[in-house]
């Protein structure tokens, strides 16, 4: 998906243009994967541009960076004050933002202890990430990473090699998305997603334990508890999923995407079903500004 620069990216505590912003060959992390990074929504809304639970992403990207050994050369304040004024400096109303954390040049083999550490922050205008109504799901034939062999709720940029093939696999037999299984042969979720299906008006999604259980699943399954509806996080097979009334998608990116197949099985009547319209609705509607019981999850740009 082809990226509209903006004039600003936020670089080791300093703001410098679009095209400066780059890194040399030798960079620990461009080789060997230890990077950590974020995704972030903002939005414009009647009240100006609010960032979506910016302080939750800054919490986990701090998280991640633990993971793999990097000591922030930044507070959490720091950075997350930082995504605000670059949002503001570039003067977008809406879009993405990505921040990421890396073992920078100089130091070669796969210990990183040595290694300088680099943060950087860039946001961009970014519509649909999948740009379709409702979509057509594949399950690729790669397992979801182990969870035994990372920390696997951790944001870490090597993770994504995993997501690539499986993306790759499912889009040349012409499908929009591809689902991972677990090492048990559970469903996990998607290479950029969560999953949700509706069985009788309940809504169900893998529990922790194999997937990197994102923000905008956790916003949905609150959205849904306090509309009533019976949530339950526990493991389900492929043979459920293709028996479910609804499935949907949940990420950043994402946001929420109906499912109308998966493995060339027809989901439900093959149409966006009525509880994912629903919490679409609602969802939209806490990112625009228009619900004050979830205005904590909002950070206002002006």
């Amino acid at each position: 998906m082809k990226l509209k620069s903006t004039k600003y990216v936020w670089m080791d505590g300093k703001f410098i243009s679009w095209k400066k912003a780059t890194v040399h060959l030798i960079t620990h992390t461009l080789h060997y994967g230890a990077g950590v990074f974020e995704g972030i929504r903002f939005y414009k809304t009647p009240k100006g541009t609010v960032i979506f639970r910016l302080t939750d992403h800054i919490k986990r990207l701090f998280y991640s960076a633990g993971a793999i050994g990097v000591k922030v050369p930044f507070s959490e304040k720091e950075v997350h004050d930082a995504v605000i004024r670059l949002v503001k400096k570039n003067e977008i109303k809406s879009g993405y933002i990505r921040p990421l954390i890396w073992y920078g040049e100089g130091h070669m083999g796969i210990n990183p202890i040595g290694a300088p550490v680099n943060i950087a922050i860039a946001c961009w205008p970014w519509g649909l990430y999948l740009k379709a109504e409702s979509i057509r799901v594949k399950t690729s034939s790669f397992m979801r990473i182990h969870p035994k062999s990372t920390v696997h709720d951790a944001k870490i940029s090597g993770h994504y090699a995993n997501s690539i093939q499986a993306v790759l696999e499912v889009k040349k037999a012409g499908y929009d998305e591809a689902l991972f299984l677990d090492y048990k042969g559970h469903v996990a979720e998607g290479p950029g997603e969560n999953i949700f299906m509706v069985k009788n008006h309940v809504l169900i999604t893998p529990a922790k334990g194999s997937i990197l259980p994102g923000f905008t699943r956790d916003s949905i399954m609150k959205l849904a508890k306090d509309m009533g509806y019976q949530v339950m996080e526990k493991s389900f097979k492929l043979k459920d999923l293709y028996a479910a009334d609804e499935v949907f998608l949940t990420g950043t990116a994402a946001e929420v995407v109906p499912v109308r197949e998966v493995d060339k099985k027809k989901i439900g009547n093959g149409k966006v079903g009525p509880i994912t319209q629903v919490l679409y609705k609602a969802f939209m509607e806490v990112v625009n500004g228009n619900h004050s019981k979830y205005k904590k999850w909002l950070t206002y740009v002006n």
